[in-house]
């Protein structure tokens, strides 16, 4: 199968630069975005296929996007902005994602034209998914969540500082594929401690939102197959998935070598969600 089109954007916040890519076109009544999880990038491992196969299967543009506090900077490979990751909060990825989804309504990503979509879905994995369900409940055109190995409590990366920490204390993340050591600062303690409740994608949920589908491996390592459960419990409309002996990236390593059962098993779960609340009839 010929590779379908893919465009570049990049779209600069009071935070940052998101940089990202529209796959499928730039036309349709629906279209669907893809947040990436902690130390992740829109060009990890499997999120390059699923941007394109859900591009193929749904039938509508798939925007995936780096984060503006992800790390990866220009070169859009390498944790080139330590800094940035450092800082980021779960404020500033909200904030990424609505304008992101700004951009959609206005039919402009960066530079980009396209046709504003009536319907919006979105995908989060892993913290990923906070973002999502925190803006997907709340935007009248969003109308389908899909998270995969969704983290549910924000709160647990307050708990990776000491709680006498002195303010300037860091927490070393180390990026298990490469050895590299990235910064982490108290800006997310911080941002929690500061919007709390604002924050909470469980009790966001619970207030509302559109049909909601949760993928968990049932192996996963980094996600308790629990917080996958509570975001299918909170939706008014939703369906669990559990991927037995799965990871939490179904499997999938980077650089990408090919699928893996699980991950197809999450994908085509995920691409029948969004057809059945995103496509209709003209």
């Amino acid at each position: 199968m010929r590779p379908i089109d893919r465009t570049p954007f990049s779209i600069r916040t009071p935070g940052g630069v998101v940089r990202g890519d529209v796959r499928g076109g730039a036309t349709g009544n629906a279209a669907i975005v893809v947040c990436h999880g902690f130390k992740g990038f829109k060009d990890w491992g499997f999120f390059p296929p699923t941007c394109e196969q859900l591009a193929v299967r749904v039938g509508c543009p798939v925007i995936g996007f780096n984060f503006s506090g992800s790390g990866v900077g220009p070169d859009l490979g390498s944790f080139s902005e330590p800094e940035a990751f450092a800082t980021n909060t779960f404020s500033r990825e909200v904030d990424d994602l609505e304008v992101v989804l700004d951009g959609l309504a206005a039919g402009r990503l960066g530079a980009m034209r396209l046709i504003p979509p009536a319907r919006v879905g979105i995908l989060g994995h892993s913290r990923g998914a906070i973002a999502a369900a925190l803006v997907g409940s709340r935007r009248p055109e969003v109308a389908a969540l899909a998270v995969w190995g969704g983290l549910s409590r924000p709160e647990r990366y307050a708990e990776l500082f000491p709680p006498d920490a002195p303010e300037d204390h860091v927490v070393e993340i180390r990026n298990l594929r490469t050895g590299e050591v990235l910064p982490l600062r108290r800006d997310v303690v911080d941002d929690l401690g500061k919007h709390g409740q604002a924050l909470d994608p469980i009790a966001a949920l619970r207030a509302g939102g559109p049909p909601l589908l949760a993928v968990h491996g049932g192996q996963d390592e980094a996600v308790p197959v629990a917080d996958g459960r509570t975001y299918a419990d909170a939706a008014a409309s939703s369906e669990f998935l559990l991927i037995e002996g799965a990871g939490h990236t179904f499997d999938v390593r980077h650089p990408w070598v090919g699928a893996t059962p699980a991950f197809e098993r999450a994908l085509g779960a995920t691409a029948r969600h969004f057809r059945r609340y995103l496509v209709t009839e003209d």
